[in-house]
């Protein structure tokens, strides 16, 4: 598992180009073809008897008052009857072969009949291919968001080495007053972008990162991840740039290592800033959907989307410039997270904050480290319910507060239960006199498998959710002991400050 300090493409559909406003000019008349004959007479004299007889091509379209050009292939032109040539009456070449398909229907829909007819066909032109290039760059540019510069190549060529001619993309028209609804992912997104930031922090050696923030209070307050800042908290630089370019400097109001939480208070805030609304993680159900903005590698302002893929899972995260851990009851999703994400909100459906962006699931090394491995669809948030809490004990107090249970255990995975250690750090009791572990007489050795009714599997699951609660509150334990399974009722003790 790792945090972060601080991409899909469209197949794209050729456009159609336009259908010209004059009917093309058509193929000169074979030889023997009289270019002007007498008129044409009422209706055709029958042929002799032993005279041949030519099938009739049958239209296969239906006649359209205007030919659309956006996605479907033009009708070829056919002259009025009142401009075709026809030879004199009793000739053999009557009626007249259907006319050649033009040069921009690309093979489209059968001929329809009543217009002259080539001697051979016309040869390709060379303008056209490229038109139609240089369309299918285009489309492709739009649909997908990628080649830009080969986009641009293509277009540009056409303009260059053709002498003549155009390619017109069709666009359909929005109207000038259109809105998205106000419960669309674009409607969320741009409502909540004005009131998300983009960290910048530099460290006093030059080092630094990018990740996210966002407004928690009127009063100039931002919300993020404490391995954002860490790197400048106590020499370097923090500045925050909102969605429309702004930019200013803030400091560390106070920040929590266990908890991955920290709050920035922004150097002579704007007036009207609009906190993000804050939801209720517990409320939060597998299946809801999520919407994450953030900087990933540095791309400011993005919005992706997923759903909620599990709760309370456990997760233990680490900054990558220190030994120390942070742990978390998570919120999963499958939204896109990235370097730079990190601190960023995770929004439900309504726009209102469920979790605080934080860690990855890393295939690189696997476990606990630094990395910057992309999303593979496992994301991390802090949920929004303990953010909440820490956020109002550093903006009060300016360090944390844990709850305890006055016990170390080890830190090892898959182990069954959370095992209490023989010893404490730096060779101090496992189990703290008089603290809230050893007044319900829990001993080292003892391992604890379940926390109130979650289900306990290793150290890092029993601390993150012991640290979804607070002091004082009064939680149960169930522990094995010689092999016998017992319960033991105990009141949340408090630790101040990272140790």
């Amino acid at each position: 598992m790792s945090t972060e300090n601080e991409g899909n493409e469209g197949t794209a559909v050729p456009s159609v180009p336009s259908v010209p406003s004059a009917p093309p000019v058509p193929a000169a008349a074979p030889e023997g073809t009289p270019q002007a004959g007498p008129p044409a007479p009422e209706a055709p004299p029958a042929p002799p008897a032993d005279a041949p007889t030519a099938p009739i091509p049958m239209a296969t379209h239906q006649e359209s008052p205007e030919p659309s050009t956006a996605g479907h292939e033009p009708y070829p032109y056919a002259p009025p009857p009142s401009q075709q040539q026809q030879p004199p009456a009793g000739s053999a070449a009557w009626p007249p072969p259907p006319p050649a398909v033009p040069a921009y229907a690309d093979g489209g829909s059968s001929p329809a009949w009543g217009a002259p007819v080539p001697s051979e066909p016309e040869p390709p032109r060379k303008r056209r291919a490229n038109g139609l290039i240089a369309a299918v760059a285009v489309a492709a540019l739009v649909a997908g968001g990628v080649g830009g510069a080969l986009g641009y190549w293509a277009a540009d060529s056409n303009d260059s080495s053709s002498s003549s001619g155009s390619t017109t993309v069709a666009a359909s028209n929005s109207p000038k007053d259109f809105k998205r609804e106000a419960g669309t992912v674009a409607g969320v997104a741009a409502s909540a972008l004005p009131s998300v930031v983009t960290i910048d922090a530099q460290s006093g050696d030059g080092e630094g990162g990018t990740g996210t923030g966002f407004v928690y209070d009127k009063e100039g307050h931002i919300l993020t991840n404490n391995h954002v800042v860490a790197s400048a908290a106590d020499s370097g630089q923090l500045t925050a740039t909102f969605s429309d370019g702004k930019k200013y400097d803030a400091e560390v109001v106070g920040r929590a290592q266990g908890y991955d939480v920290a709050v920035l208070k922004l150097n002579s805030p704007p007036e009207g800033l609009t906190p993000l609304a804050l939801g209720d993680s517990d409320k939060v159900a597998v299946g809801d959907s999520t919407i994450a903005i953030g900087a990933p590698f540095g791309l400011s302002n993005t919005v992706t989307t997923g759903i909620i893929s599990a709760k309370d899972r456990p997760v233990a995260s680490g900054d990558g410039s220190s030994n120390k851990n942070s742990y978390m009851s998570a919120l999963q999703t499958d939204a896109s997270i990235n370097p730079g994400n990190s601190g960023g909100p995770l929004l439900d459906a309504g726009g209102a904050v469920i979790g605080i962006n934080s860690a990855i699931q890393s295939t690189s090394g696997g476990g606990v480290g630094q990395s910057q491995a992309g999303s593979i669809g496992l994301g991390f948030a802090i949920p929004v319910n303990q953010a909440k809490n820490v956020a109002e004990q550093l903006i009060k107090t300016g360090q944390p507060v844990y709850p305890v249970i006055g016990a170390t255990v080890t830190m090892e995975e898959k182990t069954g239960g959370a095992v209490i250690s023989d010893e404490g750090a730096a060779g101090t009791p496992a189990v703290t006199a008089d603290g809230p572990a050893a007044k319900a007489g829990l001993k080292s050795g003892d391992v604890i498998t379940k926390f109130n009714d979650t289900v306990v599997d290793s150290g890092p699951t029993l601390i993150g959710e012991i640290w979804t609660h607070k002091p004082g509150d009064r939680v149960t334990l169930t522990y094995e002991r010689d092999g016998r399974t017992a319960t033991a009722e105990l009141t949340l003790g408090e630790r101040k400050g990272d140790s």
